[in-house]
């Protein structure tokens, strides 16, 4: 299915749409299929050449589409930044039908390292979800007419794997978050507005390339993460679980169903990872019954 044919009631011609981290990557790819799909569109990022360069890119396709697109300076981790993009869209589209809560760093850390990337990772990737939201979220109830949120989070909110726990900790608050939004706009009399949580696999941006300029085979394209997207949204999935090259969406689900299955077998955490665990875990994925410990 193209994206021309998504339909999902917020995805039409003469919305907006507001992508943050919408310079590159997956936000910058749905920013030009909003476009294509006759949306205007709005993109913040952090000041730089990057941003605008791509919103001088967006401006050639909206203009070829009789739409507006607009990039904004901001930095998500700055609640003031967040009031005035929310003040700019209003005040240029009218009303704000797509709100994509996608910035998001990755820079290394450890439990007992630095304080200062922890911190980072937490004001970026979860509170500029939880702010972005909160202030969103009132204008696009009000207006009435059907509306989306939709928040980037990741398989590592989900598993958890060792690395970067920092990260980890945020993308599971996304995902904790954005379930408990979804369940109070259901719950709202008359309420049009939907929130998604969007579960990227491996895709091919400069938050993954580390330092890689060609794409690894088993990588996805932004604009394929995006395509998947929109299908899951016309679909009305809330958890839009997206596989890639390398794993396929039955391997996602046994790996998440492993993880849960530490709390309800009390097996020590992160037991994927865990030298007694490992064969049995390999078992688990293949399909073989076994017992759970070697």
């Amino acid at each position: 299915m193209s994206q021309k044919n998504a339909q999902h009631p917020a995805l039409k011609e003469g919305n907006s749409a507001v992508i943050t981290g919408g310079a590159s990557g997956i936000g910058f790819a749905a920013a030009k299929a909003f476009i294509d799909l006759g949306m205007n569109v709005m993109i913040a990022d952090m000041k730089s050449e990057k941003l605008k360069a791509a919103g001088a890119e967006l401006a050639v396709l909206a203009e070829k589409k009789g739409v507006k697109a607009l990039a904004q300076a901001a930095d998500v981790s700055d609640l003031s930044a967040l009031e005035e993009l929310e003040c700019a869209a209003v005040q240029a589209f009218g009303k704000v039908h797509v709100l994509m809560n996608n910035a998001g760093i990755q820079p290394a850390t450890d439990i007992l390292g630095k304080q200062m990337p922890w911190d980072r990772i937490i004001d970026v990737n979860l509170l500029g979800v939880i702010n972005g939201t909160r202030i969103f979220t009132p204008g696009m109830i009000a207006h009435g007419e059907p509306a989306l949120i939709i928040n980037t989070g990741s398989k590592q909110g989900i598993t958890t794997p060792p690395g970067n726990p920092a990260y980890n900790v945020s993308k599971a608050g996304v995902k904790a978050f954005t379930e408990a939004l979804q369940h109070d706009l259901r719950n709202r009399e008359n309420c049009k507005v939907e929130a998604h949580l969007l579960i990227p696999g491996f895709v091919f941006t400069p938050l993954t390339a580390g330092g890689r300029t060609e794409k690894p085979e088993g990588a996805w394209t932004p604009e394929q993460t995006v395509d998947f997207m929109l299908k899951s949204l016309e679909a009305g999935d809330f958890y839009i679980l997206c596989p890639d090259g390398e794993v396929d969406r039955k391997t996602d689900e046994k790996r998440m169903m492993w993880a849960m299955g530490d709390i309800v077998e009390n097996r020590p955490p992160l037991s994927r990872w865990h030298p007694d665990y490992h064969h049995a875990f390999i078992d688990f994925l293949s399909g073989t019954p076994k017992d759970l410990k070697d």
